[in-house]
């Protein structure tokens, strides 16, 4: 395929002011032309065409072309114009020393010109040897009395500016014009499409071909022409090779321009601007670029007349990153890291922004000065705050190699581990699986923490080796489906004794008998090791610690949250387990930070016993901190035990604005399988409530990762299933979900119905089946646990539903449901009470509130997930 060749594109002006100069040198006026932009917009294809149409016009013409390569040649423009005329004069100029005042050739010339005008044409004038230089200035001073033209070339500002420019006396007398030429428009761009294709580009190719190239003719050229040549068309679905395929244009472009740059300073001083130019002021670019013989105006001309700068605000900046990488490249790995770092003490020093010497740093060598640090934990914390988190978690992984003591070091590891499980949370387990076995640093039980918030059981479990060597770290029983665990310090959850609970005095904790830092932490460690537990069994792993006991020392805040959730979810002494709860949330002693996980349990447990309000609160705070933390992983499980809430409470319009946060914050496929299902099972029930039915069912046909299946939370994607089977009208799947909801949840210990009111739907869908038997069972051991548990909710729901299976006192049992359920936040269950009420009621009475109710209107809420 041979190479394409493009019009001159948008160019009409100049070809009219062009064609006008050599006009009017044809009647004998002279004129100096200059034609100027950065390098790509054409300069010299102009040239060829103006110098093609002076031949055609019968005029002489001269050309010439000025490279970097023959700056100190003497003569050498001089030499290629007069070589079509005087080949002998043009040799002798290279060996022939110059004579003051010498101008070889000049007179020649002009007397030719007075019989024939001439052109003289000169590309890339930026480059001219100072000797052709001075030959250009004579012949433009002898102008106003020869039949002579002079047209040049430049991008940007010459190293020796010319004394033909537009406005200076020396062209006073000569028709003088500058043209500068600008980028293409899109409108050009799209024609230079057509012109390859010979079809019309797709309008989103064109845009982002334009956008890309900068609208530079020389680049949309090579891109078009390589695009062509690899078969492509000009369509939107190939967008992403058009990206990389300038990119590639570009970075060649960069390269050729980079080898004609020959003057060391020049080099020097290109490679400090691609470092630190759009950060500080030239005259800091030329310090940072050393000690040189160079003037500052000369180095800002060279480096505009390199075509790899561009001026802005006055001073030289470099193109593009593309443009940058090929510059920096060239220089030794060692050497780069060394610039990076002299531009960032350099910096530093001016005290220039904080994120651009955060930017700095991330290539430079360590700095080894505490300020080096402490810029990139500034950087990382603008960086979180404008949602870059890559770029955040780049500053704290660099500021871990500067030289750092130990503990500053771990608390670095744990902030970017924070970050990292969002980004990366493969890097984040292992980060924090470290911090949970590192003593000493105070952090392995807010790592072990944060590992649990993501999903890594392992690490949790594994952080109690060699801190819980007491006899009561013997395994418990296997939890099974006949009943509840056996908890720590209470009875059988079948049982209805109380349970010896060690009491907690009010204000500020001062610490148990003998209590220490280190109990504290090994305390806290064994209960987030039994959460750890509840998540996901892995009894079958060798080197997994068995669950510890729980301990007694409820004086710790992070086990109070514990306790209370281990007992909320059996469903005993439901005061007791609301004054844990709340103990949840006091700071304790030695000014240990309050974990995360203990508290969203907290939060869980007060849910249990009908305390939303005060569970709101509580989340409200918790959000607050975790946001002030920039703690996304936090915020997201947070907002998603608050979209529970608000299910319970009958709110799922914002139950769906908190699922969405918290998927903006964690991503559904950055999420942990463990948690997937929780999520979807909130999701499907708010999709019910709103009236999204088939959203709901395109959510429930979504498939689980093999690893979600091992999870507590298994249980609430059967029971949203079911209740999607249940709106479905389709009672036999729902009572085989129901079912098995209930099995996963009695495996996993949770007995009691304010968890999940499993027992009461699945009596629901057996007595639509005609399976009295079983629906009177079920409704009825829901009853019992509900009035042992105490809460209004539960209890209400319970009774609600036996009302609805047994047809006798059905009234007088939907009034005891109506005014157990006026107590309780559950709105949603309240108001199908009383339209269940109004309807048997009226029974018999076609004129009657006849109102069935399907399942949707009562959408039932999803709990029983530890987080």
């Amino acid at each position: 395929m041979p190479p394409i060749e493009l019009p001159l594109l948008e160019r009409d002006r100049e070809q009219a002011a062009l064609s006008a100069v050599i006009g009017e040198l044809r009647s004998g006026r002279p004129a100096v032309v200059t034609v100027t932009g950065e390098p790509g917009l054409g300069q010299n294809d102009l040239l060829r065409w103006a110098a093609e149409h002076a031949r055609e016009a019968g005029l002489r013409v001269l050309t010439a072309h000025a490279t970097p390569a023959e700056h100190e040649v003497r003569y050498g423009v001089v030499a290629q114009l007069l070589a079509a005329e005087n080949r002998a004069l043009a040799s002798r100029l290279f060996l022939t020393e110059e004579q003051p005042g010498g101008l070889p050739g000049l007179n020649g010339l002009l007397a030719a010109a007075r019989h024939r005008p001439t052109l003289l044409v000169v590309r890339d004038t930026q480059w001219l040897d100072p000797a052709s230089l001075r030959w250009l200035e004579a012949l433009v001073r002898r102008l106003p009395r020869s039949s002579t033209a002079l047209l040049t070339s430049t991008t940007g500002t010459a190293l020796a500016r010319p004394e033909w420019n537009v406005g200076t006396p020396l062209t006073g007398l000569a028709t003088t014009i500058e043209l500068a030429l600008p980028p293409l428009t899109s409108s050009g761009t799209a024609t230079a499409v057509l012109e390859v294709f010979e079809v019309p580009g797709d309008p989103a190719f064109t845009e982002v071909l334009a956008e890309a190239t900068r609208g530079i003719p020389a680049v949309v050229h090579d891109v078009l022409d390589r695009f062509a040549r690899a078969g492509h068309r000009p369509s939107a679905d190939l967008i992403g090779p058009l990206r990389t395929l300038t990119a590639e244009v570009i970075g060649d472009h960069a390269a050729r321009a980079l080898s004609d740059l020959r003057d060391p300073a020049a080099v020097d001083a290109l490679r400090a601007l691609a470092v630190c130019g759009d950060l500080l002021d030239f005259p800091l670019v030329c310090t940072l670029a050393g000690p040189h013989a160079v003037s500052e105006s000369r180095l800002r001309a060279a480096l505009v007349a390199s075509g790899l700068t561009t001026l802005r605000d006055g001073s030289p900046r470099v193109q593009d990153a593309v443009v940058r990488a090929r510059i920096l490249e060239e220089m030794p790995a060692a050497a780069r890291a060394e610039l990076y770092a002299c531009a960032a003490a350099l910096a530093q020093r001016v005290a220039a922004d904080d994120q651009g010497i955060a930017d700095l740093l991330l290539p430079a060598r360590p700095i080894g000065d505490p300020w080096a640090v402490d810029t990139l934990r500034r950087g990382f914390t603008s960086a979180l705050r404008v949602g870059r988190r890559d770029q955040a978690v780049a500053y704290l992984a660099r500021a871990l190699d500067e030289p750092l003591r130990p503990v500053e070091r771990a608390r670095i590891e744990f902030q970017l581990a924070s970050v990292e499980m969002v980004t990366a949370p493969a890097a984040a387990e292992r980060r924090l699986s470290g911090l949970t076995r590192a003593p000493g640093s105070g952090l392995r039980a807010r790592a072990t923490d944060l590992c649990l918030l993501g999903g890594d059981t392992r690490s949790a479990r594994h952080a109690l080796a060699g801190t819980i060597d007491s006899p009561s770290a013997a395994p418990e029983p296997r939890r099974g489906t006949a009943g509840a665990p056996h908890l720590p310090g209470t009875v059988h959850a079948h049982d209805t004794a109380r349970p010896p609970v060690p009491e907690r005095t009010g204000g500020r904790d001062r610490g148990g008998p003998g209590e220490n830092p280190a109990d504290a932490e090994r305390d806290e460690l064994t209960v987030l090791c039994r959460v750890a537990y509840f998540l996901r069994h892995e009894d079958a792993e060798l080197d997994v610690l068995p669950v510890p006991a729980l301990p007694d020392a409820v004086h710790n805040p992070a086990v109070a949250g514990i306790w209370a959730w281990e007992h909320g979810v059996v469903g005993l002494h439901r005061e007791e387990v609301r004054r844990l709860a709340r103990s949840a949330f006091v700071p304790g002693a030695f000014g240990r930070p309050l974990l995360v996980v203990p508290r969203l349990l907290g939060c869980r447990a007060l849910l249990l016993t009908d305390d939303g309000d005060e569970a709101e609160n509580h989340l409200g705070a918790l959000l607050d901190e975790a946001r002030r933390e920039r703690a996304a992983i936090s915020v997201a499980h947070i907002l998603t035990v608050r979209a529970e809430l608000h299910i319970r409470h009958g709110r799922p319009d914002a139950a769906a604005r908190d699922l969405a946060a918290a998927e903006a914050e964690l991503p559904l496929e950055r999420l942990h399988p463990l948690f997937l299902p929780y999520w979807l099972a909130l999701t499907m029930i708010t999709d019910l409530q709103n009236g999204h039915v088939g959203r709901a069912r395109e959510t429930a046909a979504r498939p689980l990762p093999p690893l979600a299946h091992e999870s507590a939370t298994a249980a609430q994607f059967l029971f949203a299933r079911g209740v999607l089977a249940r709106t479905d009208d389709d009672p036999q799947q729902a009572r085989e979900y129901f079912r098995a909801c209930g099995r996963r949840l009695l495996q996993h210990g949770c007995v009691n119905p304010a968890v999940q009111p499993w027992r009461s739907l699945a009596a629901e869908a057996a007595h639509a089946l005609g399976d009295t038997e079983e629906a009177r069972r079920l409704a009825g051991e829901e009853l019992r646990l509900a009035r042992r548990w105490g809460a209004p909710s539960p209890l209400g729901r319970a009774q609600l539903s036996l009302a609805l299976i047994r047809e006798e006192d059905r009234v007088e049992n939907l009034r005891t449901a109506v005014a157990t359920l006026g107590e309780a936040p559950a709105r949603t269950a309240y108001t199908r009470a009383v339209l269940e009420l109004a309807q048997a009621r009226s029974a018999g009475d076609p004129r009657g509130p006849a109102l069935a109710l399907g399942a949707g209107a009562a959408v039932p809420p999803v709990s029983g997930h530890p987080l």
